[in-house]
């Protein structure tokens, strides 16, 4: 597929999208907005892709919203790259549901800087590694803005609210030693070993696992985040094993554990979703 602000290159089951902005440090914009939003629509509609690395071109994985405009930068009436009736929605926050919605595995690879919506539009993925020369910023307070991408929802609940809260308030950029101890990052790597690492882990996954367990798996955890009490849980994972457990896919599990065989799953996540999925309505501005 071809993008004005990404480059999108699908391989052996892995789709890596790259920020492709390299001479604005890969700076958000409407485009790239838009683009993201098209690129995780096409990756969950095409079965070719089993899991998607996010990268940066470049120096910096994404630097933020693009400042070009100046004081007007975050003045929604200045602004001309809204979603189409609802111009009180944030832009980042649209591209941070449609990866909480991606039906795929997403791994992050930071490549740099990651600063604003350069990082709060990530925390919707699943894992995060991040180079020895990546920095981290939630800025917003200093830009005399409030958080943004849903990163209010995300945030606490994938480092704890006291570590967001420093973060959140003192606006300070932080780098990728940081980012571990606080459990926004998985690993680091030395800068030419980022990617082959990303690449490892995302194998593992295309080369293992069904996909329509990926499918339901990620919802499962994401949307269990908010349920009030465990039972909630056991509702819809027992739909979830029990359309699993007579599926061809789980006859594949065991049969190849048992030959010592690599799996040939078979069930397609874009044609044979269950009928209870997806069992959640959150779309208010729809």
């Amino acid at each position: 597929m071809q993008f004005e602000t990404l480059d999108y290159q699908v391989q052996d089951g892995i789709l890596t999208l790259t920020l492709n902005r390299p001479e604005r440090m890969n700076a958000f914009n409407g485009p790239m907005r838009r683009e993201l939003i098209t690129a995780f629509d096409a990756a969950d509609a095409d079965d070719a892709v089993r899991v998607i690395v996010m990268t940066g071109a470049g120096r910096a994985f994404c630097a933020g919203a693009d400042l070009e405009k100046g004081g007007d930068t975050f003045n929604r009436h200045t602004r001309t790259d809204q979603p189409e009736g609802a111009d009180l929605r944030d832009g980042g926050g649209t591209v941070s549901l449609r990866i909480y919605e991606c039906t795929k595995p997403v791994i992050g690879a930071f490549n740099g800087a990651a600063v604003g919506v350069g990082v709060t539009m990530t925390l919707p993925m699943d894992i995060r590694l991040a180079s020895t020369n990546a920095k981290f910023g939630f800025v917003f307070a200093r830009r005399g803005i409030t958080m943004e991408a849903c990163s209010s929802w995300f945030l606490p609940r994938l480092v704890g609210p006291m570590q967001a809260a420093e973060w959140i308030h003192t606006g300070r950029v932080f780098g990728a030693e940081e980012a571990l101890r606080g459990g926004l990052i998985r690993s680091i790597h030395e800068p030419d070993e980022l990617l082959p690492a990303a690449y490892e882990l995302a194998r593992e996954i295309a080369d293992n696992t069904s996909p329509m367990s990926a499918l339901l798996n990620r919802q499962l955890m994401w949307r269990m985040l908010g349920a009030d009490h465990p039972m909630e849980a056991h509702k819809v994972d027992s739909r979830a094993i029990a359309f699993m457990g007579e599926s061809d896919d789980a006859k594949e599990g065991v049969r190849s554990f048992l030959e010592k065989r690599a799996p040939e799953f078979r069930l397609s996540p874009s044609q044979d979703r269950p009928d209870f999925y997806p069992w959640w309505d959150e779309r208010p501005f729809e």
